[in-house]
């Protein structure tokens, strides 16, 4: 999302140069790029130019030391102050109540209706809650088919009243079926306009003072720039919400939005999403999103996917088969799937420092383990488990049943014995000291 962005703060920092303090005049083309920058990536004026004020104050007369070049100086200087823009730090999340009631609101098109799924999916498995979600919108006619459809996506039950025309009513009535069936959390899904017109205002607020609802989040298209955090304000103004989610952060947007939404409206980002998974959903980090923007990855994010996918225990038993050289096909295969269900494999090789830009027009496919999945998946359980059983007349029978010719199973398997010699190298490594197994729970 933030690749230009990225790349035109990269640059300014790299015309920088200074001697021992950094000062007006070696600082001036510097804070005129990060401007510059900020402005391509629709960032308000006047937040631009108070952003890169604060820079300059703060960058004025800072001791270079010995090991820190100026440019690097100024990129931390820049990361604290992308972090304060948007919010500091992560924000609570509160869903405490019996129930706890979370009120979704924002524009049609901003992605309320999947949000409310993401969310029900990530406090079902991530926090063991029972969730309710309630289909308040009763003006677009496919928003009940579509939160139905999620629900049974991801094994959530649904409210909703086909025939009323009265969210509060509906509402209101969900709480009770809610109590009655021990749901922890309620999640009420509210109808959008294409505009903000006072009647959507009217609807939302009557739902706000009948609900009292413990959080009231707002779904902003980030992809709509600088017209989001408009909408925002204008929101924030008559419905006072808790919080903010950002949607659609994969796509083609200059990312103005997620910058400055939370510094105008002096309220929290406290959930970004991409993509139409259900498990696309995280909490927002100020720090790490500005760590990202600079280039600097964020694996921290990335290590707690990992964590949420390998539990210490099967971290263990993979090391002791790799410690007596005895890692096979099906190994190799449940790695995949592990490795898969952390997320779109781009985005998690962005999250590792030096790689987003080297990312940058390289499209990798998430179809991308299919060849080699077709190639184990025709091997018998027997093959899978002993690569050496694979003599010619195997790899015949193999290429013939995955599709591949003779060369490309050849090619895999080579590849597989490259990176299992890799392995026997660490044999000698002292116990629980094998690289990514340390620290692994779930």
């Amino acid at each position: 999302m933030f690749n230009s962005l990225s790349e035109k703060l990269e640059a300014a920092f790299k015309n920088l140069k200074g001697e021992a303090r950094i000062n007006e005049l070696n600082i001036a083309n510097t804070i005129k790029d990060i401007r510059r920058a900020l402005l391509d990536a629709d960032v308000n004026f006047k937040i631009a130019k108070d952003f890169t004020d604060k820079v300059k104050e703060k960058a004025i007369g800072e001791k270079v030391i010995t090991a820190v070049s100026p440019g690097q100086l100024m990129v931390k200087i820049v990361q604290d102050e992308l972090t304060e823009l948007m919010g500091g730090r992560e924000a609570d999340f509160h869903i405490s109540g019996n129930p706890a009631i979370i009120l979704i609101a924002g524009l049609q098109g901003s992605g309320k209706t999947t949000f409310s799924g993401k969310l029900a999916n990530y406090l079902t498995t991530k926090k063991g809650k029972s969730v309710l979600l309630v289909a308040a919108d009763v003006y677009r006619p496919a928003a009940i088919d579509q939160l139905t459809v999620l629900s049974q996506q991801i094994g959530v039950d649904i409210y909703a009243e086909r025939d009323s025309q009265q969210p509060v009513d509906i509402a209101r009535n969900a709480l009770q079926y809610a109590r009655a069936n021990n749901k922890n959390v309620v999640i009420i899904d509210t109808a959008g306009r294409l505009a903000v017109d006072e009647v959507m205002m009217t609807e939302v607020a009557q739902l706000k003072q009948a609900l009292q609802p413990t959080e009231i989040l707002f779904v902003v298209d980030s992809m709509t720039g600088q017209d989001a955090v408009n909408t925002a304000k204008a929101f924030n103004d008559r419905l006072d919400f808790s919080g903010v989610v950002l949607t659609k952060l994969d796509g083609d947007t200059r990312g103005g939005a997620a910058l400055t939404i939370s510094y105008t409206v002096n309220k929290p980002i406290k959930f970004v999403s991409s993509g139409e998974k259900m498990d696309t959903l995280e909490v927002f980090y100020p720090d790490r999103m500005a760590q990202r923007i600079l280039g600097m990855g964020d694996i921290t994010s990335l290590v707690e996917k990992a964590q949420a996918q390998f539990s210490e225990a099967e971290a263990k038993k993979l090391e002791k088969k790799i410690r007596k050289n005895q890692f096979d096909f099906q190994d190799f295969m449940d790695q995949l799937q592990q490795i898969k269900k952390m997320g779109n494999l781009k985005d998690l090789m962005g999250m590792i420092p030096g790689m987003g830009k080297a990312m940058k027009n390289i499209d990798i496919n998430d179809d991308a383990f299919t060849g080699i999945e077709a190639i184990i998946q025709s091997m018998t359980p027997e093959e899978r488990s002993n690569p050496d059983l694979l003599n010619p007349s195997r790899k015949n029978r193999l290429a013939k049943g995955c599709g591949k010719d003779i060369q490309e199973i050849n090619a895999f398997m080579k590849q597989f014995e490259q990176m299992k010699q890799t392995m026997k190298m660490m044999n000698n490594m002292p116990a629980g000291g094998f690289p990514g197994m340390r620290g692994m729970r779930k």
